[in-house]
């Protein structure tokens, strides 16, 4: 296999015969050593962070795709950690969808002056730039169709999908008395075929899940969705 690229979370691997594997590690988002999904630098390491994710991700593309919403997901290897994807085009060079159901993260930190904590959201979406270097500024429907990384009918995919998939997950954690608070997705084209699909992963890594208003972290979350 060809390493393409070393990310964070994930190593992306080409196959021969077109699609990708991607190897999924203990490393985990955040800031000195406290789990954030929102933000952009590894913060620390949990054993078992990958294989968790990992699980989780196949369980919810299993429901997607149940729900015939399109993914780039093959196949996964749970004890190898690593999973067979669709190769997909990004926009640009990355985007990140949020889906909140409530004011946490950094929604409450731009907005604080007018949201409480944990406010209810009625599933408000908005899309991030990958980008580093910049801190991953929030970007609107007419920016990205101005500069080109995507067509109006596209953003307008993207967010149908986004609250539909969002709605999905939060659905299942309603059921075993879980509150998911938000939801960060990722979606790219279909190199084949040009569709939109949802590409990455959906765990604990990259969302927000309570329980009576105390938060679950990854590895904990995964133990209730799974737990008989």
């Amino acid at each position: 296999m060809e390493l393409l690229y070393k990310g964070k979370t994930k190593d992306v691997y080409q196959l021969e015969d077109g699609n990708l594997r991607l190897a999924f590690k203990d490393d985990v988002t955040g800031e000195d050593g406290v789990f954030d999904p929102g933000a952009n630098t590894v913060g620390l390491t949990i054993e078992g962070a990958g294989k968790a994710g990992l699980r989780m991700t196949e369980y919810f593309f299993g429901k997607l795709a149940e729900a015939g919403v399109p993914t780039h997901f093959v196949e996964a290897d749970v004890d190898g950690a690593t999973m067979t994807v669709r190769k997909a085009d990004v926009f640009g060079k990355g985007l990140e969808v949020i889906c909140r159901f409530r004011a946490v993260g950094s929604f409450l930190r731009r907005y604080g002056a007018y949201a409480a904590e944990g406010q209810p959201l009625d599933a408000f979406v908005e899309v991030t730039l990958k980008d580093d270097e910049r801190n991953d500024p929030p970007i609107s429907k007419d920016a990205l169709v101005q500069l080109g990384l995507l067509e109006a009918a596209e953003y307008d995919t993207l967010e149908q999908l986004t609250k539909e998939i969002a709605s999905i997950v939060k659905d299942d954690f309603d059921r075993r008395g879980l509150d998911l608070y938000d939801i960060k997705l990722e979606f790219g084209r279909d190199s084949r075929t040009g569709e939109i699909l949802l590409i990455d992963e959906i765990s604990g890594g990259n969302m927000r899940v309570f329980k009576e208003g105390e938060y679950i972290a990854p590895l904990d979350l995964e133990r209730l969705l799974f737990a008989k």
